[in-house]
């Protein structure tokens, strides 16, 4: 044997990785491709994540990062005509999911479905998208409420849907108990309840957040006050 010649335990598991993954990316790409086939191309049938899992080698995060790479090429591949605006959704979300369990620790998924997929100028699926973001942020609330907070924003401002807004809003207030959850996160189901008229509802919400003490900045603490008293003025108004 050569002296210049390294076993394969001497590369890097990262390489190794590296190979593998592009390898699985490349058999499951060419096998969706028929001869003859237009530019525009859409994404495959998601793979199981148990395939995921075995050819990661013990490097989930990495094959995951990887794995992302691959679909978010679909955003901007140079030969596919089809704009990921228009993809298959349901196989999109097949992905993400797969990759966010690859990698549970990971945001990336969840920040692409909430800022990139989330914002497409289709409300079908723009409320698929949220719901996988609702779901996903379920099972790691305190990690994920910053893409739950979008989908909200999103439902809101994009969708014109409050009560779906509302839905996420207050699944952040009830689920969510970590102390670095800023509170603005946690009011929101009150603005939003505001906004849908619910004035009552919005003011008991605010009265009850700001009598527990937990508002200890003077600004914040001055500011809530003051939308407390313009709710309870819009309440008698509607009372006289």
């Amino acid at each position: 044997m050569s002296t210049s010649q390294r076993p394969v335990a001497a590369v890097p598991r990262w390489i190794v990785v590296f190979f593998v993954a592009s390898l699985l990316i490349q058999i499951i790409w060419k096998a969706q491709i028929r001869p003859g086939a237009p530019e525009a191309v859409d994404l495959p049938s998601p793979p199981r994540l148990e395939a995921l899992r075995v050819a990661a080698f013990g490097e989930p995060g990495t094959l995951a990062r990887l794995t992302m790479l691959y679909v978010q090429s679909f955003d901007y591949h140079g030969t596919n005509a089809l704009p990921y605006r228009k993809l298959d959704y349901t196989r999109l979300i097949g992905w993400l999911t797969a990759i966010q369990a690859l990698d549970p620790l990971s945001q990336y998924p969840l920040f692409s479905a909430a800022r990139v997929y989330a914002e497409v100028a289709d409300p079908l699926r723009q409320r698929m998208m949220l719901e996988f973001v609702y779901a996903e942020f379920q099972l790691d609330p305190n990690r994920r409420w910053p893409e739950a907070a979008h989908a909200a924003m999103v439902a809101k401002h994009r969708l014109k849907d409050l009560p779906l807004a509302l839905k996420y809003a207050q699944a952040i207030d009830r689920l969510t108990t970590a102390s670095g959850v800023p509170l603005w996160a946690k009011q929101m189901s009150v603005f939003i309840l505001e906004d849908m008229n619910e004035i009552d509802a919005a003011r008991i919400m605010l009265g009850g957040l700001l009598a527990t003490g937990r508002i200890t900045d003077p600004a914040e603490k001055q500011f809530l006050e003051h939308r407390l008293k313009t709710m309870e003025h819009r309440a008698a108004s509607k009372t006289r």
